[in-house]
């Protein structure tokens, strides 16, 4: 019981704003490999390589920062789903075939596969979402598999997304919800959000999107009359933000997303874990197993930094009027 509360606490914490700091674990010293061989490390993820450049930029700096150059030290061979999550067991397979030392999966789907094709080859992940409830880890503080990483799930981040919408619409009564239904967390997450608004007034109209379908999603919800759009986050919305993000202008909805590229892209406002922080912590884990530590060992952390950013020309665009006190609390306000 003390653990649980513990554990609500420091999401409370996150939630609120407030900076926290990473948990750390004693953990067991390994030798540096004695060959001197690059090490081959297989990267797998449901998105792009367009997409996910400014993540592996962290990583890769993360990795110099142990001494670890791609190219004299590491070797990466790609596997790209480029928003297609149903290609990534096959990826996964094909990765696992190609005699890696490690998979570092960049989506929890990736993970997934990863695992799926392999109990030996250790594999971490920057973005875990309920890794225990997938059969991923035993445990956040032990995961005794061969998967580890750091969550991009806090719960209770839905609820904000809600929060985010009242503070730019007081008057809010309907809110559409855009997300992909081959995503299973999408699906914890659209849960989460209904738990938020069951005991107000709002009435959620959700919306499943495939890459097929986007073009006709926000004028679907516009015909709905919903008052502000929240995307879930997942690998083929984030592929594909600059089209939803002008979707979304076209038809005047405000939408509120979980990743700040979104943002970068046109989009209205985010609040959601940093990526690219994940990704460049995720390198300590790698160096870690590189150097002979099992993940099964490395416990499970939460996201260090949650941060809001708002896109100011898209509120002027849509004729919104942010609320100062909103604009104080953002992390980066794009002009």
């Amino acid at each position: 019981m003390a653990h649980y509360i513990a554990r609500r606490r420091f999401l409370a914490t996150l939630l609120g704003g407030a900076a926290a700091s990473s948990c750390t674990w004693p953990f067991a010293a390994f030798g540096q490999a004695s060959d001197k061989r690059p090490r081959r490390i297989g990267y797998i993820s449901a998105s792009s390589a367009a997409a996910a450049a400014q993540n592996l930029a962290a990583f890769l700096e993360g990795m110099r920062a142990h001494g670890y150059v791609e190219g004299r030290d590491i070797e990466i061979n790609y596997r790209w789903g480029e928003g297609h999550v149903e290609r990534l067991p096959t990826l996964a397979e094909e990765l696992v075939r190609s005699k890696i030392d490690l998979i570092l999966a960049g989506t929890v789907q990736a993970t997934v596969a990863s695992s799926n094709a392999t109990k030996a080859v250790p594999i971490v992940c920057p973005l875990l979402a309920d890794p225990e409830r997938l059969g991923l880890i035993k445990s956040d503080a032990r995961p005794a598999g061969n998967v580890t990483g750091l969550l991009e799930w806090v719960e209770g981040l839905p609820g904000k997304h809600l929060e985010l919408v009242h503070d730019l619409i007081p008057s809010v009564t309907k809110i559409g919800l855009v997300l992909n239904p081959d995503n299973v967390h999408s699906l914890i997450q659209r849960r989460e959000l209904e738990t938020a608004v069951a005991t107000t007034d709002i009435k959620i109209v959700s919306i499943e999107a495939r890459r097929e379908d986007l073009d006709s999603i926000f004028p679907k919800l516009s015909r709905e009359r919903v008052d502000a759009v929240i995307v879930l986050r997942d690998a083929m919305l984030y592929v594909e933000r600059g089209r939803i993000a002008a979707s979304a202008m076209a038809v005047r909805l405000p939408t509120v997303y979980g990743f700040r590229e979104h943002v970068d892209a046109g989009g209205l406002i985010s609040y959601g874990i940093s990526m690219p922080e994940n990704f460049r912590r995720a390198a300590d884990y790698v160096v870690k197993i590189l150097k002979g530590a099992k993940p099964g060992d490395l416990p499970v952390e939460f996201p260090t930094k949650l941060e809001l950013v708002i896109n100011l020309k898209t509120a002027r665009a849509l004729g919104l009027q942010v609320p100062p006190t909103l604009i104080a609390r953002a992390d980066e306000v794009i002009e």
